[in-house]
Protein backbone atom coordinates (compact mmCIF):
# COMPACT_ATOMS: atom_id res chain seq x y z
CA UNK A 1 0.00 0.00 0.00
CA UNK A 2 1.26 3.50 -0.81
CA UNK A 3 1.03 6.69 1.17
CA UNK A 4 0.61 9.99 -0.58
CA UNK A 5 2.16 13.38 -0.11
CA UNK A 6 0.66 16.58 -1.50
CA UNK A 7 0.80 15.59 -5.16
CA UNK A 8 1.48 12.73 -7.53
CA UNK A 9 5.20 13.51 -7.72
CA UNK A 10 5.58 12.83 -3.98
CA UNK A 11 3.70 9.52 -3.96
CA UNK A 12 5.84 7.02 -2.08
CA UNK A 13 5.82 3.29 -2.75
CA UNK A 14 6.02 1.81 0.75
CA UNK A 15 6.69 -1.74 -0.50
CA UNK A 16 9.59 -0.50 -2.61
CA UNK A 17 11.14 1.36 0.32
CA UNK A 18 10.54 -1.51 2.70
CA UNK A 19 12.49 -3.74 0.29
CA UNK A 20 15.31 -1.20 -0.03
CA UNK A 21 15.36 -0.68 3.73
CA UNK A 22 17.04 -4.04 4.34
CA UNK A 23 20.87 -3.83 4.33
CA UNK A 24 21.28 -7.28 2.73
CA UNK A 25 18.99 -6.31 -0.13
CA UNK A 26 20.87 -3.04 -0.64
CA UNK A 27 24.11 -5.02 -0.78
CA UNK A 28 22.54 -7.39 -3.33
CA UNK A 29 21.55 -4.41 -5.48
CA UNK A 30 25.11 -3.07 -5.23
CA UNK A 31 26.55 -6.42 -6.28
CA UNK A 32 24.14 -6.78 -9.18
CA UNK A 33 24.93 -3.28 -10.41
CA UNK A 34 28.69 -3.81 -10.20
CA UNK A 35 28.66 -7.26 -11.76
CA UNK A 36 25.88 -6.69 -14.26
CA UNK A 37 23.83 -9.58 -12.88
CA UNK A 38 24.15 -12.77 -10.92
CA UNK A 39 22.52 -15.87 -9.52
CA UNK A 40 21.54 -16.60 -5.93
CA UNK A 41 24.56 -18.91 -5.76
CA UNK A 42 27.11 -16.42 -7.14
CA UNK A 43 25.73 -13.61 -4.98
CA UNK A 44 25.56 -15.82 -1.89
CA UNK A 45 29.28 -16.51 -2.20
CA UNK A 46 29.91 -12.81 -1.57
CA UNK A 47 27.61 -12.38 1.41
CA UNK A 48 27.56 -13.79 4.94
CA UNK A 49 24.13 -15.39 4.39
CA UNK A 50 22.98 -18.68 2.91
CA UNK A 51 22.03 -19.15 -0.72
CA UNK A 52 18.45 -19.70 0.43
CA UNK A 53 18.44 -16.37 2.25
CA UNK A 54 19.82 -14.66 -0.86
CA UNK A 55 17.09 -16.28 -2.96
CA UNK A 56 14.42 -14.96 -0.55
CA UNK A 57 15.89 -11.45 -0.64
CA UNK A 58 16.01 -11.58 -4.44
CA UNK A 59 12.37 -12.65 -4.42
CA UNK A 60 11.45 -9.55 -2.41
CA UNK A 61 13.41 -7.32 -4.80
CA UNK A 62 11.75 -9.06 -7.76
CA UNK A 63 8.30 -8.55 -6.21
CA UNK A 64 8.78 -4.76 -6.06
CA UNK A 65 10.31 -4.67 -9.53
CA UNK A 66 13.86 -3.71 -8.58
CA UNK A 67 15.26 -6.86 -10.17
CA UNK A 68 14.10 -9.17 -12.91
CA UNK A 69 15.22 -12.69 -13.63
CA UNK A 70 15.81 -14.97 -16.56
CA UNK A 71 15.91 -18.72 -16.01
CA UNK A 72 19.14 -20.28 -17.22
CA UNK A 73 19.28 -24.03 -16.68
CA UNK A 74 18.53 -24.73 -13.05
CA UNK A 75 19.15 -21.20 -11.83
CA UNK A 76 17.71 -17.76 -12.30
CA UNK A 77 20.00 -14.94 -13.36
CA UNK A 78 19.01 -11.62 -11.81
CA UNK A 79 19.55 -8.10 -13.16
CA UNK A 80 18.66 -4.72 -11.72
CA UNK A 81 15.68 -3.04 -13.36
CA UNK A 82 17.24 0.36 -13.96
CA UNK A 83 13.90 2.08 -14.62
CA UNK A 84 12.51 0.98 -11.24
CA UNK A 85 15.77 1.93 -9.53
CA UNK A 86 15.57 5.37 -11.15
CA UNK A 87 11.99 5.62 -9.88
CA UNK A 88 13.20 4.83 -6.34
CA UNK A 89 15.96 7.45 -6.60
CA UNK A 90 13.40 10.01 -7.80
CA UNK A 91 11.16 9.21 -4.82
CA UNK A 92 14.09 9.56 -2.44
CA UNK A 93 15.00 12.94 -3.94
CA UNK A 94 11.39 14.08 -3.59
CA UNK A 95 11.23 12.98 0.05
CA UNK A 96 14.58 14.68 0.72
CA UNK A 97 13.37 17.91 -0.84
CA UNK A 98 10.14 17.83 1.18
CA UNK A 99 12.00 17.26 4.43
CA UNK A 100 14.55 19.99 3.64
CA UNK A 101 11.68 22.45 3.18
CA UNK A 102 10.09 21.32 6.46
CA UNK A 103 13.38 21.64 8.32
CA UNK A 104 13.93 25.13 6.91
CA UNK A 105 10.47 26.18 8.18
CA UNK A 106 11.28 24.75 11.64
CA UNK A 107 14.61 26.60 11.62
CA UNK A 108 12.90 29.91 10.78
CA UNK A 109 10.35 29.39 13.58
CA UNK A 110 13.12 28.58 16.07
CA UNK A 111 15.11 31.64 14.99
CA UNK A 112 12.02 33.85 15.38
CA UNK A 113 11.40 32.49 18.88
CA UNK A 114 15.04 32.99 19.83
CA UNK A 115 15.05 36.53 18.44
CA UNK A 116 11.82 37.34 20.31
CA UNK A 117 13.27 36.05 23.61
CA UNK A 118 16.43 38.10 23.13
CA UNK A 119 14.39 41.25 22.48
CA UNK A 120 12.15 40.86 25.56
CA UNK A 121 14.84 41.63 28.18
CA UNK A 122 15.88 44.75 26.23
CA UNK A 123 12.31 46.02 26.12
CA UNK A 124 11.90 45.39 29.88
CA UNK A 125 15.10 47.35 30.58
CA UNK A 126 13.81 50.29 28.58
CA UNK A 127 10.60 50.41 30.65
CA UNK A 128 12.47 50.47 33.97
Amino acid sequence: MSSQGRGPSTQIDDALWSAIGDPTRRRLLDLLLVEGGGTATSLGEQLPVTRQAVAKHLGVLDHVGLVSSVTSGREKRYHVDEAQLAHAVSQLASVGSTWNARLQRIKRIAETIQHTRQEQPRQEEQHD
